[in-house]
């Protein structure tokens, strides 16, 4: 690649907060990845250049040029290059490559799986279906239709193609709404209830000081008639009062109470994208601290505002849940609708439906309210050249605020703490086509679910991964109700100090707990097989003594038969044509049963082996046999039949383990597998 100037640096020292000793190596650069190799430590460091945030060049030191890299996944590394020429191509390099100028550049469009991870393209881009998603909330009906008006996205090119709206809005209504709304984004169904109180969607209306539109209060008025059990909505706008009050001198702003009847208007305040961003970054830097003091840590943590934002969103969205199942419906919006607004109608659906808290329904959330509704995830996660103040966590405080919620309910999420740091990655790696563009007309413009693959796709094939062991499929809880009291909302250490000790991350509670059931399971299975053979052999045992038994009276009964009873001396000695040499027989039966017990000993015992009693511990495991390491994308995973520990590209293989009695296929690594095929065939 003619991008690439200075593809193999060595000599090169890594230096991070956590390692008291600086590895020494080679630094690869990679059309992909950047790659640094120890080979003393047997320590690979891969850096995906689309994680890469932001390069700096340090000041000249006497041993070399130090190159200070932080990535959107919080890793925060700096590689000091003997030669300061080096260190400037490899510079120029990672910013150019880190940040293409065309999304066609972009990771996904020249991503190429193993041809065991996806088979082809289309996987995981059919697992969603938006009508079908609504059918499942019992949409159409007679209060909610099916508009074709934004079929070519004429109406709003940032909203879906299908939009739900009130059955009694006429067209003239829904285009001059849409005209008096911010981007054209009027107002939609988002969730429908089971009491008919539904969250609808939108942006601030374009009033200015004194403008209004009849249409759009027609709009607002169908909505509120879409729920007959209520007499009035909430407008929930969750912006701060002063924030839509300054938009007002741009002639937008937030509805005027005077023309809009039997609807209550709440401020609540969540922050813009720029404050949220600023936020983050002093996250960032509080965890890069090198020596932290208590008290450093906690007032970087405070002075950041993080963790207030993460619950003023719980708490706007809290606000929405509890509207909802008192039975009254609610409007939503912030400035253009598709950061705040995405945030808080995801989030108190997840409050009020189980479904959202399965693997399927959190993806089914995601493809509605933030995909299909026009998250501008390349802007905001900063996929390509853009303007710096566009870039913002918005997504990343949706899976911290899901986290939060986890933490309190740890029996009512499907999925656990990897599932989204899997998908937060991902968001920014740009390895999938999933989370690529701003809205739905680009991803089609692009025809992403031809010319890349799905993140979903991916996820399916490692759906073990991401169960929670504690999830009680049988959970009654119709509605979520978190304490949010400030002492309640946690730092997400999982999330923002995954690197702490590393490259190699704490070992999450939630894999241990997984890893402790999967070997109960197998244990179990193992038992029941165990069992299962103990009764075979008792009855083989009692079988055999029965048989000699029977045999010993046939021929008492021979030797003492009785003359005078001719039909039974008959028989008798029918029966005794028929094991000609009675005792012979016996004898010849027996040695054939100890063959026979010879060789199903010999199997048995290999059934018996297939089985691992003891799995080696997850803790303190930093590499794999392949001499591949740990990282916080690596997942751990035993072998069913050797209870060693390997990376996911080790033990792909599955095949049903013969000391089983279900016999179900099992993950195993590729010389188990090899030893359990040549035992089948």
């Amino acid at each position: 690649m003619e991008l690439i100037k200075t593809p193999k640096v060595e000599n090169v020292r890594m230096l991070d907060r956590y390692s008291k000793v600086p590895s020494q190596g080679t630094l690869y650069n990679t059309a992909t990845h950047l790659i640094f190799v120890d080979p003393d430590a047997k320590k690979e460091t891969w850096i995906l250049h689309m994680h890469i945030a932001s390069v700096e060049k340090l000041p000249l030191t006497t041993t070399g040029s130090p190159l200070h890299i932080r990535t959107k996944t919080f890793q925060s590394v700096t590689f000091v290059i003997p030669r300061e020429r080096d260190c400037h191509d490899v510079y120029l390099t990672l910013q150019q490559l880190s940040r293409p100028g065309n999304v066609q550049e972009l990771y996904c469009f020249n991503y190429k799986p193993p041809a065991d991870e996806l088979q082809n393209k289309t996987s995981g881009w059919n697992y969603f279906d938006f009508q079908n998603e609504y059918h499942r909330m019992g949409v159409p009906n007679d209060q909610w239709v099916l508009s074709t008006l934004n079929k070519e996205y004429e109406l709003c090119d940032t909203y879906p193609r299908h939009l739900y709206v009130p059955a009694s809005a006429s067209t003239s209504t829904l285009i001059g709404s849409s005209r008096f709304r911010s981007k054209g984004r009027l107002p939609v169904l988002s969730y429908l209830h089971y009491n008919k109180a539904s969250i609808s969607r939108c942006s601030q209306p374009l009033s200015g000081f004194s403008a209004r539109c009849l249409e759009d209060e027609k709009m607002l008025n169908h909505v509120l008639k879409t729920n007959p059990n209520a007499t009035f909505m909430y407008v929930v706008d969750t912006r701060p009062k002063i924030n839509a009050m300054a938009n007002r001198a741009a002639g937008k702003g937030y509805e005027n109470e005077a023309f809009y009847e039997n609807i209550k208007f709440h401020f609540l305040g969540v922050e813009n994208i720029h404050a949220m961003r600023n936020s983050l970054s002093k996250v960032t830097e509080t965890c890069e601290q090198r020596n932290p003091t208590m008290n450093s840590f906690l007032s970087g943590l405070e002075s950041s505002s993080w963790l207030r934002h993460i619950k003023s969103i719980l708490d706007t969205s809290q606000f929405i849940a509890e509207a909802l199942e008192e039975g009254i419906s609610v409007v939503v919006h912030c400035s253009d609708g598709w950061d705040r607004t995405a945030q808080v109608c995801s989030l108190s659906s997840l409050l009020v439906d189980p479904f959202y808290r399965t693997l399927t329904g959190y993806q089914s959330l995601v493809e509605k309210d933030w995909l299909a509704f026009g998250h501008k995830f390349s802007e905001r996660c900063g996929h390509i050249q853009t303007d710096s103040k566009e870039i913002s966590p918005i997504f990343t405080q949706l899976l911290d605020a899901t986290w939060q919620l986890m933490q309190q309910f740890p029996c009512s999420f499907q999925f656990n703490e990897s599932f989204l740091l899997t998908l937060h990655d991902h968001l920014h790696s740009c390895q999938f086509g999933t989370f690529i563009g701003n809205c739905e007309k680009d991803r089609l413009d692009l025809r992403l679910n031809d010319r890349t693959f799905s993140l979903w796709g991916y996820m399916a094939k490692h759906l073990s991964e991401y169960i929670n062991p504690l999830y009680e499929e049988d959970s009654k809880d119709k509605i979520l109700i978190p304490n949010l009291s400030p002492q309640n909302i946690k730092f997400w250490r999982g999330m923002y100090c995954r690197f702490e000790s590393g490259v190699h991350p704490r070992e999450p509670q939630a894999d241990l707990l997984l890893a402790t059931r999967d070997h109960s399971f197998s244990l179990d299975d193992h038992i029941k097989y165990l069992t299962k053979h103990i009764y075979s052999v008792k009855s083989l045992i009692t079988g055999s003594k029965e048989k000699k038994k029977n045999k010993i009276s046939k021929e008492q009964l021979c030797n003492n038969v009785y003359l005078d009873n001719k039909l039974l001396y008959e028989k008798t000695q029918r029966e005794s044509a028929d094991h000609d040499h009675p005792l012979q027989n016996t004898n010849k039966e027996e040695s054939e049963s100890a063959a026979s017990q010879e060789v199903s000993s010999e199997e048995l015992t290999k059934r018996f082996e297939s089985v691992a009693i003891d799995w080696k511990p997850l803790r303190n495991t930093h590499e794999c046999s392949c001499s591949s390491s740990f990282d916080h994308l690596s997942k751990k995973s035993h072998c069913r039949k050797c209870g060693d520990i390997f990376c996911m590209r080790c033990i792909i293989k599955q095949i049903p383990l013969p000391g089983h009695v279900t016999q179900k296929a099992v993950p195993v690594c590729k010389p188990c597998y090899d030893i359990l095929s040549n035992t089948v065939e």
